[in-house]
């Protein structure tokens, strides 16, 4: 399937829903969500599903990749966050230095 673009593209493959419950269970397994209730005097930010297709060297779709990611363009600095930290990096990049 083509990349969807919407929720009502996603519930009728059930590839597009495993993905999703996938990346859930990462949240639950690496322990980096909380729900909370809301707070009533701050600002909610929402979330919104990303889905991309892992492709091999042929073209031919390997993967589906749901990923749960945060509306970064309703933020205000200063008001939702004073600083912005995403640590990324590859597991390679620590073979690289620890090689050194």
């Amino acid at each position: 399937m083509i990349e969807p673009k919407n929720l009502k593209e996603v519930i009728i493959d059930e590839h597009w829903i495993i993905a999703m419950q996938e990346e859930l269970n990462q949240f639950e397994r690496k322990n980096v969500w909380e729900l909370v209730e809301k707070p009533g005097n701050y600002p909610v930010i929402g979330t919104k599903w990303v889905f991309r297709n892992k492709l091999d060297e042929n073209d031919i779709v390997i993967r589906n990749k749901a990923r749960l990611v945060a509306k970064g363009y309703n933020q205000e600095e200063g008001i939702d966050y004073e600083e912005a930290y995403a640590p990324v990096s590859l597991g390679r990049d620590f073979v690289k230095i620890s090689a050194s």
